[in-house]
């Protein structure tokens, strides 16, 4: 009997184990409330921003946007209702690991770091991280800034970078961090501080919607690639599948590029402003081959 009851009892917790294993899986979740959240950014243009009306759209919202259609369809849950969470730098990945956003549609660089704590689908970016300065300092590269206040976002891998920067290259920079892109733009703006570092992408998207884009200019500067892609929890090989899935099909069928050509190449809104923003070797690359590989 005693025997029995242990077997009984491993059993019990085998099924248990696996129950809660797929319970807490993000499609079954998803299935189960109706409903995906999506974490969105409100000023990483052209990934994720406010557009008119102070309403979310960009580059990674479309390419997520084709993702609830394959779940409506998926999860045979036509009518499932998708929620808008606003997250910044700091939180977004807590706010992964905690279950308030499902996904996070941003503009967001997978690296091995963020991959020990989240998972990343595969590439939808390839940037490099960059210096914004006003065009009216003189400064011409980053050795000219020795010395200076730069502003880096709170949370962005640029923080990390800005350090071993300054750390290597000898240039005792005083690295300041700011709430978001747009705090970290107006110390730029604002003169506090001499550079504002960040992936180019986005320094090209801040530029561009910028009153006067011609006060300011790039440092001539190269640095290593960072590869963009949607954010998800860490260990859940079935939604990435899912998520990857979309992904690739886009890329197969030529419809990601038309997408990107979207808001990279064309006017977008709310302001109708171009970023001319051509595909890069390295992304292409990665649409002819999907990958979510890093190497640092």
């Amino acid at each position: 009997m005693l025997k029995l009851c242990s077997i009984l009892s491993a059993t019990a917790l085998t099924v248990l184990s696996a129950t809660a294993a797929y319970a807490g899986s993000t499609l079954e979740s998803i299935k189960s409330k109706k409903s995906i959240s999506i974490g969105y950014r409100e000023s990483s243009i052209p990934f994720s921003y406010l557009g008119a009306e102070q309403k979310p759209i960009g580059f990674s919202l479309d390419l997520c946007a084709h993702l609830v259609d394959r779940l409506k369809a998926d999860l045979g849950v036509p009518e499932l209702e998708v929620k808008l969470v606003p997250v910044n730098s700091s939180n977004r990945i807590p706010l992964i690991q905690n279950g308030t956003i499902d996904i996070e549609c941003g503009g967001t660089s997978s690296s091995k770091k963020r991959l020990e704590q989240v998972m990343f689908s595969v590439s939808t970016f390839a940037s490099q991280p960059s210096w914004l300065t006003m065009a009216s300092s003189g400064l011409k590269t980053a050795e000219d800034l020795k010395g200076k206040t730069v502003v880096v976002t709170q949370g962005s891998n640029a923080v990390s970078i800005a350090q071993d920067i300054s750390r290597k290259e000898g240039l005792g920079l005083n690295v300041i961090q700011a709430k978001d892109h747009a705090e970290s733009f107006l110390l730029l703006t604002s003169g506090r501080a001499a550079a504002f570092m960040e992936d180019d992408i986005l320094l090209a998207g801040l530029k561009a919607q910028y009153g006067k884009p011609d006060d300011l200019a790039f440092l001539k500067s190269s640095y290593d690639i960072t590869y963009y892609g949607l954010m998800f929890a860490k260990g859940d090989a079935d939604f990435k599948k899912a998520v990857d899935g979309v992904l690739q099909k886009l890329m197969a069928s030529g419809e990601f590029t038309k997408i990107y050509d979207k808001w990279f190449m064309s006017a977008i809104p709310p302001k109708g402003m171009k970023l001319d923003f051509s595909m890069s070797s390295a992304l292409k690359e990665r649409v002819a081959k999907p990958s979510d590989v890093v190497e640092y």
